[in-house]
């Protein structure tokens, strides 16, 4: 197994790997890299999700990369679109020939000594280890296992005669005209999946244990269709981006200062979708505030579209048992299916799910916290991509490849080999994700941790992450800058600043 050496590997070739090789080739032109990725085609999720419908939560103007403008004209794009506009990037900036596939990431080891990471990654063709160095290392496998979404222990599951599917594992052949279908779940993919099937499916039913706040906004942005006709494309797409952010932010915010107020307000949004005589206080009132848990998006209200034909029906209610038509319910009703869809989420992992080891020592990611959301504390040269909770992932994911590029220069101008971030002082421990959904309360043992304070909180705020990442400094107190070699810098030098 011949070692391969890069200055910088980045891992996924997913939105965050794509714009972290144009940011790394554009502002670090002079660095070797390469993009190490598990699955046989780039694109992370907007090529692993394949179930009908699917499509962005966000508009494409802030999902979109910074650097190059969305030209298309839905805001809400369908998947194979977004999947189309990562290609054509990846491919017009030279970006795909760096893409090393079928790699799947295992192990990180560091070495102090050599300042260097040894990456072992399975071929997936193969099944033989590969082994490559690099300086630097940045992960981009997103913050879910790929192989393997979350599954309920449903009780008598395996009496039903029917098929149960999970959507990250939907299957090419799957023929639902004039089924029954029953999708269990309330967030972004059963709601995207149930007016999707509609049209085909006998029956929709969405069955959701407790409702969730749900907006519907068109999936045209008449402003930006509207500055494209006045402005240069890269103008126009600059400007709506700043538009969507503002908005983004104050809504969020109001959602966080004003939960009664924008409850209200919520509550006549979904009058005016369903109308008066739907049972909104069962099927859409959570019992928590907004933005408690993530908010979803309708296009065009096409949920509650088919909710009004009576092409779907929803029903708030807990499982009983599977029967072997169906399911039963814990108020006794018995609801006939085909075929089940089991829209309950993702099970969340740190590095993909690769073992990290730093000098010999095996690091767990929920002992370590996380520096400015994107770095690991007494971990040298690392980051990871870790997009927002209440926006665009690829806000965030931008910002973050940009402070590397940053961080990388300024290493290079001053001559370190090596930069660790370190814990000093009476840091209170925090979870690294603030929403109350169950995919993130069910892995918040086996995440990193935030701080109370900067840089170890993460605000989940772009205007302050534009400050901070885009015009901070890079040299700050929380950073330990050191040589190859030097082992006071892992070891003393850490030491002396945890106790300071």
């Amino acid at each position: 197994m011949a070692n391969t050496h890069f200055d910088v590997l980045i891992v996924g070739a997913g939105i965050s790997g794509i714009g972290a090789a144009y940011h790394l080739q554009t502002h670090c032109p002079d660095k070797r890299y390469a993009i190490l990725e598990g699955r046989d085609n780039m694109g992370g999720t907007w090529d692993l999700f394949r179930y009908p419908g699917i499509r962005s939560d966000s508009d494409m103007y802030t999902l979109g990369f910074s650097f190059r403008p969305w030209r298309q004209g839905k805001a809400i794009a369908d998947g194979p679109s977004i999947l189309d506009y990562l290609k054509n990037t990846a491919t017009e900036n030279g970006i795909d020939q760096q893409i090393r596939y079928n790699h799947w990431v295992t192990h990180y080891d560091w070495s102090s000594e050599d300042a260097t990471w040894t990456v072992t990654a399975k071929n997936q063709k193969t099944g033989r280890p590969v082994k490559l160095t690099c300086n630097f290392l940045l992960n981009c496998s997103g913050y879910y296992r790929y192989d393997q979404g979350y599954m309920p222990d449903f009780p008598g599951i395996k009496q039903f005669k029917g098929q149960v599917i999970h959507p990250q594992h939907w299957p090419d052949d799957l023929d639902y005209t004039g089924k029954r279908v029953v999708v269990i779940g309330s967030g972004a993919t059963a709601v995207t999946l149930v007016p999707s099937m509609a049209d085909k499916a006998r029956q929709v039913t969405m069955l959701q244990r407790s409702p969730t706040y749900i907006l519907s906004l068109p999936d045209v942005d008449l402003i930006a269709r509207w500055l494209n006709r006045l402005l240069p494309a890269k103008a126009a797409y600059q400007i709506t981006r700043w538009k969507n952010v503002s908005m983004q932010t104050l809504f969020y915010q109001a959602c966080r200062r004003y939960p009664k107020l924008m409850r209200r307000v919520l509550r006549q949004h979904l009058k005016s979708q369903l109308g008066k005589d739907f049972d909104i206080d069962t099927h859409f009132n959570p019992s928590y505030n907004p933005w408690d848990q993530r908010l979803c998006l309708v296009p065009n209200g096409d949920l509650f579209r088919a909710l009004r034909k009576g092409d779907a029906d929803i029903v708030t209610d807990h499982i009983d048992t599977f029967t072997e038509n169906g399911i039963r319910l814990k108020s006794g009703q018995e609801l006939d299916a085909d075929i089940v869809i089991s829209a309950t989420g993702l099970n969340l992992v740190t590095l993909g799910g690769a073992e990290l080891h730093v000098d010999g020592q095996l690091i767990q990611p929920n002992e370590t916290m996380g520096y400015k959301g994107m770095m690991l504390s007494n971990v040298p040269n690392l980051a990871m991509v870790v997009g927002y909770t209440n926006a665009s992932w690829t806000l965030k994911a931008d910002l973050t490849s940009e402070y590397v590029c940053r961080l990388l220069q300024y290493m290079d101008q001053q001559g370190y080999d090596k930069v660790t971030p370190v814990v000093s002082g009476d840091v209170e421990e925090e979870p690294f994700l603030d929403l109350d959904s169950g995919y993130v309360l069910r892995a918040l043992e086996h995440l990193p941790k935030q701080g109370d304070r900067k840089p170890w909180k993460l605000y989940q705020n772009y205007l302050l992450d534009l400050i901070n990442l885009r015009y901070g400094k890079v040299d700050d107190d929380a950073l330990v800058f050191s040589h190859a070699g030097d082992a006071a810098s892992h070891t003393g030098q850490l030491a002396a600043a945890q106790q300071a």
